[in-house]
């Protein structure tokens, strides 16, 4: 490392993206430092607050939320300007949101990757399927995905798996639970596809990490360390002699000569003023965070894109009593989900869509919906007891369309505890969401007709998904895009984005998995030239 730079690459951002791509940065050879607003939190803390927490429903509430590395359920900190209360739940600590993310880790389809070509709307990536394979294979491996290599994951039941994988998932899937079997045999009869969830959940012992024992508390936090988060990666950071600096939020990129990044300046808790130098540097945080830095800094955004594109899996749920005891609340908190409508030419009209089972346990809920109908006593228990081992949850995403006026921006009125603007949103439900709808709800009622069904909630009303897409969207033009196909700012020869904000085309599959697999892939291209 030459002494004119603190590191060859400043991260900026330890989550899951960012730990792996400073990871592999390391395995090149690389000096890197990452900085990291929050803290580094152990396990058991996090085990501990939520077992005292009330909140059991916030899966913010484990986690620390401070004045100066705020969640993203801190009052205030969030203003909403559309139709639509935009409130993902993103953290600020060492490895980031996926302490309590599903871990559920899909790749896109190749029809995913060139929706414009294909159905005329939204944007294609500038790259192919075949481009990103190799990465999604890397990215497996480093999280230890559990997945099925037989199901055609496309939902058109074709008779060979799909989409095409180069080399198997790292470990097999878990066993089906009842529940999923039950509804899986029931909906199966009558033309749904359900298809296996691959997530980062090891059956066996992975890297260190045991095999998933089924506790259903995924999220806010799994109290073994089986499920895959963020800070597995920062600790490997840490092994292989990269740097990770605590408390210290990033709040100015610095530009030089040749639009180059020269510094980036953070702040501590105690406003503290400081500033690292890099050959590179790679801006990693979630897709909020990561515009609202580039554009309090002024940077990357001749296109006018920063910020703009905002999208999630804003979707719809509905939950119903069964007619026989399916037991949810075994194992993972979701297995898999119909599928049959991800991918055709109706998305030319209206979103695609995902139907997962959740299987979360729902005591909670189920107790909430019997006091408020005035049961007490041994009535209250009897029913919780009957209706707890049939209870069927729904939860769907919808694939949304990249539009300019749905975005994040600095605030301009308001300021956090280091001074630094909070942000506001503008977030609007479009008719290509409400459309697909529609045709959700009439799924609906299939699926509580084929299962015997009692509606409880009819949980229609549009929700967050937490999946942030396309703020920094990757294009092929300079003009309306903020990436090129590498991660690339096209206003900063040194300075990459590893999000999912850089996800153009948001199909309806968690996005992590993506993030990480392109954020390898940039990472390779920096070690070439650093």
């Amino acid at each position: 490392m030459s002494t004119q730079y603190d590191a060859d690459v400043i991260v900026i951002g330890s989550g899951a993206i960012g730990s792996n791509l400073a990871y592999e940065l390391l395995k090149h050879g690389k000096s890197v430092i990452i900085i990291e607003s929050g803290k580094w939190i152990p396990r058991w803390k996090i085990v501990e607050n939520f077992r005292s927490s009330p909140r059991k429903n916030n899966y913010n509430d484990p986690y620390p939320d401070q004045p100066w590395a705020p969640t993203s359920y801190r009052p205030g900190y969030i203003e909403n300007t559309g139709n639509f209360q935009f409130y993902p739940g993103m953290l600020r600590l060492v490895g980031g949101t996926t302490w309590h993310w599903a871990a559920f880790t899909w790749r896109l389809l190749p029809n995913d990757m060139k929706i414009k070509t294909l159905y005329g709307v939204g944007r294609d990536w500038p790259i192919s399927y075949e481009d990103i394979e190799p990465y999604y294979v890397r990215a497996e491996y480093n999280l230890g995905v559990a997945g099925s290599d037989i199901e055609d994951q496309s939902g058109q039941n074709r008779n060979q798996p799909f989409p095409p994988r180069s080399k198997p998932y790292p470990v097999p899937p878990e066993a089906e639970t009842y529940y999923y079997q039950r509804i899986k045999a029931r909906l199966g009869a009558n033309g749904y596809h359900l298809i296996h969830e691959p997530n980062a959940r090891p059956t066996q012992y992975w890297d260190g990490r045991p095999p998933c024992s089924g506790n259903n508390n995924c999220m806010p936090v799994c109290p073994i360390g089986a499920m895959y988060s963020g800070d597995v990666h920062a600790r490997k950071v840490k092994n292989l002699g990269g740097e990770i600096i605590e408390d210290a939020t990033a709040y100015k990129l610095e530009k030089g000569e040749g639009g180059k990044i020269v510094a980036v300046h953070y702040r501590s808790s105690k406003g503290e003023e400081h500033q690292l130098t890099g050959r590179y540097f790679v801006v990693a945080c979630n897709g909020l965070e990561t515009p609202k830095l580039l554009l309090i800094s002024d940077v990357a955004n001749s296109s006018d894109q920063v910020g703009r594109n905002l999208m999630d899996h804003t979707g719809i749920g509905l939950q119903f009593i069964a007619d026989e005891p399916l037991w949810p609340g075994r194992g993972p908190v979701e297995q898999g989900g119909v599928f049959n409508r991800r991918d055709g030419d109706f998305r030319s009209q209206h979103a695609a869509m995902k139907h997962s089972l959740t299987n979360i346990v729902p005591n909670r809920p189920v107790t909430k919906y019997l006091l408020s109908k005035g049961i007490v006593g041994p009535e209250l228990d009897r029913q919780i007891r009957y209706m707890s081992a049939r209870w069927v949850d729904i939860s769907t995403m919808l694939e949304v369309l990249p539009n300019p006026t749905n975005r994040i921006q600095p605030s301009s009125t308001r300021k956090d505890a280091l001074g630094i603007p909070t942000m506001t949103i503008h977030y609007d439900i479009e008719d290509y969401i409400r459309r697909a709808a529609e045709v959700a709800k009439s799924d609906y009622a299939q699926f509580v007709k084929i299962m015997g069904g009692t509606v409880i909630e009819n949980n229609t009303g549009f929700q967050n998904r937490d999946h942030l897409m396309g703020t920094v969207l990757m294009g092929d033009n300079a003009k309306n895009s903020v990436v090129n196909h590498e991660g690339r700012c096209w206003d900063h020869p040194n300075l990459f984005l590893a999000s999912t904000g850089v996800i153009p085309a948001c199909n309806v599959v968690n996005p992590t998995l993506t993030g990480i697999a392109v954020a390898i892939r940039s990472a390779d291209i920096i070690a070439r030239e650093v």
